[in-house]
């Protein structure tokens, strides 16, 4: 599911999801939200009695448009819908009616009487969509008809959660031929470094090793997990420092990649809870973001 708002920006996902949908071999669901109640704002009272009318004009130049966008996709099973209401609803529910969709969206773009503002609808179906969703933070134009991708890096922190994303990543991998890289960082938490009494005498050198050891042995024995289920490239690095900044430092390092994560945000739209460190990934990594929600 592709949600598009005729802005270029928004339309940066389209190479990504050309990329997925050909290796995966999958349909591809284009939809634009006319929202009128934003459109009914814009318009002047006394213009206000050809709102119908102006509606009409803007499915119709909807429908145009996505059949435009349609035509891009070579081989493919592409179908356009146009929906009336607020765009983050309607894209949470319209993907909702099948939990194997995967939504595909650009994380910024105009705003205006005919657009929507892709920043917050894109947090609001972050936050409460159930199903996959594909970030692309748009930067710059791009004409690329497929991106090109090598890797998808993995954060881990050790628990079940983290490692729901590995049914998703693996498919990826041996459709897509792509590395998997694991990847975990580690931090000494501030309760450590002082207690009610002061300082604590601890050897905090010993403890940062212990931790990267830790931390070694268990993406080591994740990595012959994965090498298990065919996938021939799967490589790990650990890391020191906050989880955010390190995953988005490594993504910035790492050409062709995706970052797949896990998010145990509570779904509804009157709940807008995620996990910090996703959040904090998508809104400042460059990269495209792939995020499970965790059963």
């Amino acid at each position: 599911l592709i949600p598009l708002d005729g802005s270029k920006t928004a339309e940066e996902v389209l190479p990504y999801a050309r990329t997925l949908a050909n290796k995966l071999k999958v349909p591809i669901e284009l939809l634009a939200v006319i929202d009128i109640v934003e459109f009914a704002v814009h318009i002047s009272a006394e213009k206000a009695r050809y709102l119908e009318k102006m509606i009409d004009q803007e499915e119709r130049r909807s429908k145009d448009y996505l059949n435009k966008i349609a035509n891009t996709f070579t081989g493919l099973s592409v179908n356009c819908v146009v929906e009336k209401g607020r765009a983050a609803e309607a894209i949470i529910d319209k993907a909702g009616a099948d939990k194997g969709t995967l939504i595909t969206m650009a994380t910024h773009g105009r705003s205006g009487i005919d657009r929507w503002v892709l920043g917050s609808v894109a947090e609001k179906v972050l936050r409460a969509t159930n199903n996959p969703l594909l970030l692309v933070r748009a930067a710059k134009s791009t004409t690329s008809q497929e991106a090109r991708l090598t890797s998808v890096i993995v954060p881990l922190d050790g628990s079940e959660l983290a490692e729901s994303v590995f049914p998703a990543v693996t498919e990826l991998a041996l459709k897509l031929g792509l590395e998997i890289v694991l990847f975990r960082a580690f931090n000494m938490p501030y309760s450590v470094y002082a207690g009610a009494d002061g300082y604590y005498a601890v050897n905090f050198d010993q403890l940062i090793a212990e931790m990267k050891d830790e931390a070694t042995v268990y993406l080591e024995k994740k990595t012959e997990e994965l090498k298990s289920t065919g996938v021939e490239k799967v490589s790990f690095l650990v890391k020191e420092g906050l989880s955010a900044d390190e995953i988005i430092t490594l993504g910035r390092e790492t050409p062709d990649n995706l970052i797949a994560m896990c998010t145990h945000g509570r779904s509804g739209m009157k709940r807008w809870v995620l996990g910090s460190v996703t959040e904090t990934v998508v809104r400042h990594c460059g990269d495209p973001v792939l995020v499970i929600r965790a059963a």
